[in-house]
């Protein structure tokens, strides 16, 4: 006779824990982009792609090089000019998740969001999640302004030539129709694939 104290495990229960290791074995493609406009940016940038590393469900897997480029939506000369670079990460996060550490890594270098478009140590974007679409107010993805970021897109192109922009479409093509002007690729200066 059976045991009538054993419940039987609810299949939503099952699903659950089956969906958890599909994630486990089956890391998702992140692409992050990395902006520094205040102190030492090329050290700032590197810090970043060391705490992303860091994280636990998370591998750097690329690093593109890096790019100098003016602020974006402000006047000109109203602030320091920027240092770009785009990550490639494989992770075991949700997108939620991978959120609040590039959040937590924004703070660990003290960024502060006093303006829209303002100056900062470090922004830290999710632009695209695999192939995740999502108008999620909180995290929407892919990026809403990536496809007319050059300075999203040409150190993208540099690290991943075939990549598709979901929704968007290949990236090589969106930085052809936008062009280059202003993205200043910095041969000089180096950011190091965490050992």
């Amino acid at each position: 006779m059976s045991d009538p104290t054993v419940q039987p495990v609810p299949a939503a229960v099952v699903e659950q824990v089956d969906a958890a290791d599909i994630t486990l074995s089956n890391p998702k493609r992140a692409v992050i982009a990395l902006g520094s406009n205040l102190g030492n940016r090329l050290e700032t940038l590197q810090g970043a792609v060391d705490l992303l590393e860091d994280t636990p469900g998370v591998r750097v897997k690329a690093v593109s090089p890096v790019y100098e480029t003016e602020p974006w939506g402000v006047d000109p000369g109203s602030q320091p000019s920027y240092l770009n670079a785009v990550v490639v990460v494989k992770t075991t996060l949700p997108p939620s998740s991978l959120l609040e550490r590039a959040h937590a890594i924004e703070e660990a270098f003290d960024r502060v969001r006093d303006e829209r478009w303002g100056p900062r140590t470090i922004d830290v974007d999710i632009v695209s999640y695999a192939e995740v679409v999502s108008d999620d107010p909180v995290l929407t993805l892919p990026h809403p302004r990536a496809h007319e970021r050059a300075f999203v897109l040409a150190p993208w192109n540099d690290v991943d030539p075939a990549a598709q922009l979901p929704g968007r479409g290949a990236i090589a093509e969106l930085l052809t129709a936008l062009g280059r002007e202003g993205v200043v690729a910095r041969a000089d200066l180096e950011l190091r694939l965490p050992e």
